[in-house]
């Protein structure tokens, strides 16, 4: 072989040596990256299952008020009846007397 020739197989072994040193480089790389991946799956489940829990209690805390506001409007309701009827009674009351 001509000393042109072993150079030019010289360089190709540096740039190839190059090569596979930047694939294993970029293999560990990928391998940090799929586990940072993974973590951020698993942050991004919990999170989701967290919400829809929350969603879940907002929801029945929303019933809960309705049916406390609808409590509250029945024994109103209920009063406010009490003293009609009671007014009437006191009426029919004055009437007869």
């Amino acid at each position: 072989m001509t000393e042109e020739q072993l150079k030019f197989i010289r360089n190709f072994e540096v740039r190839l040596h190059q090569v596979l040193i930047l694939c294993d480089q970029l293999r560990d790389e990928k391998a940090k990256l799929q586990l940072e991946l993974d973590d951020w799956k698993n942050v991004y489940d919990s999170l989701r299952k967290e919400h829809a829990q929350l969603q879940l209690k907002y929801d029945n805390l929303k019933v809960v008020r309705m049916i406390s506001v609808n409590q509250n409007d029945f024994k109103v309701t209920k009063n406010r009846l009490s003293n009609l009827v009671r007014e009437v009674d006191k009426c029919i009351a004055l009437l007869n007397e």
